[in-house]
This record gives C-alpha cells, structure tokens and sequence, in this order.
C-alpha cells in the first residue's frame, strides 16, 4: 500500500466531469526513476509508463483506488545520483481514483453471501460488503443455500425474495475502511526463562493468511428503490 507520505497528495476528491463521482481527481507528487535503457523513449512517455506501473490498481491510504494516469501537470529538473545511472525526476500529476463519495447510489452484481452480510462487486473493485443490518428488513440467512432473503410481506403473505449471485444489485455506500496493510516487522516475543513455548491455536495460520483488504466500502439497501434489480423492475 502506498502511504500519503509517499505521495504528496495536493488536492482530493475533484469530480472528473459529467460521469459518476466515484471517479475523482487527485493531485499528487512522486520522484520517477528511468532506467537508462529508457533514455530513448520521450520523457513523458517513460514516466507515464513508471507511474502506471507503479499505482494503477493500487490502493492509496485515505485516497481510494489508483486507475490510471489522468495528466502530468509539472516535470521538475531530472538528476543522475553518483552510483545510479537513472535519471530521477520529480512529477506533478493527477491520477484518476475511485473513492466514491459517502451516499453515493452504485449498481454492483452479488458476489456471493455470508453470515457476515452480502458481497457485492463492480467488476474492477470487489471489496464492498452489505452488513445484515443494512439489508431490507425482516432479512434472513439461509445457511444451506448460503444466501441472504428478504421477507417481503404482501396481502397473500410472505414471500421470500433471494438475494442470489450474480443478480445486479443497488446500494447506497454509508461507509468506507481503510486499513494499512504495509509490511510489519515481527511483533516483540516476550522474555522469561519459564516461558515455554505454545502451539498457536488451531485455525491461527489459515487466518493469518487471509490478507485484509486495504480499502473496503459499506453499502446499505435499506430504503425503497435499493436491493436487486429485479425487486424494482417486475
């Protein structure tokens, strides 16, 4: 993950024109290395090259989704370091970014369901999650189908509406959660010549390897006109 203090981030959340507001602007400054085998290439060639590579589908702290290059706005002097045949130029820029703005209504397609609530993806991001509280209420949790329903009531009685994959599905987005999932080093064991050592509880290694998303959205279908598609359209 990419920290801001790596990325001096200027400006944030500018609307990139008539389309969705997910989608914004960001200013931002970085140092772009260029290998000298890149030196016959045009300059903003090779450095819109090493900037895409390095941030597209990368996840900036507190920023949002990197997606591609928008423009570069400033080339600053390059420099060659003793030892290093690189050049090395500072670039003022502005990347496209997905951070959609908190009440924004998106149509995603159901990813699958969980206990935890229902996963919901675009396409190009998948980290979205409905929470059970959030979902048409009274909802219900069909363990052996593994899918979320809404007990729709009618004059003739209840009906169960199933919240299946793959169906096109609307929300509001209420929440975001970003979490820093930069290297760590190795947490401080405890001393003690008594300290003997423990087996780590059993599921410990599978959870551990579970990698936690760097930027997670939380939507709500809660109000009339959300949920499936179909609910809506029949």
């Amino acid at each position: 993950m990419y920290k801001p203090e790596l990325l001096d981030i200027i400006c944030q959340h500018r609307n990139t024109g008539r389309g969705s507001w997910m989608f914004v602007l960001v200013e931002m400054v970085d140092t772009v290395r260029i290998p000298p085998w890149s030196f016959h290439r045009q300059l903003n060639d090779a450095i819109s090259e090493e900037l895409n590579k390095k941030l597209a589908n990368k996840v900036v702290y507190n920023v949002g989704l990197c997606v591609c290059l928008y423009d570069i706005t400033k080339l600053e002097d390059s420099y060659i370091f003793p030892g290093d045949g690189a050049s090395h130029t500072k670039v003022h820029f502005r990347y496209v970014v997905f951070h959609p703005f908190l009440d924004e209504i998106l149509v995603g397609k159901i990813k699958g369901c969980s206990a935890e609530g229902v996963h919901v993806s675009l396409g190009f991001f998948d980290d979205i999650i409905i929470p059970p509280e959030s979902l048409q209420q009274p909802a219900k949790f069909d363990e052996a189908e593994q899918v979320w329903m809404w007990e729709y009531e009618t004059d003739e009685g209840a009906h169960d509406l199933y919240m299946d994959q793959g169906e096109e599905i609307r929300f509001r987005v209420v929440d975001e959660v970003f979490i820093d999932t930069s290297p760590t080093g190795p947490s401080a064991e405890k001393e003690g010549p008594s300290a003997a050592p423990t087996a780590p509880p059993a599921g410990a290694e599978d959870s551990a390897q579970q990698k936690e998303a760097p930027y997670t959205l939380i939507g709500s279908v809660t109000e009339p006109g959300l949920g499936l598609l179909s609910w809506w359209n029949s």
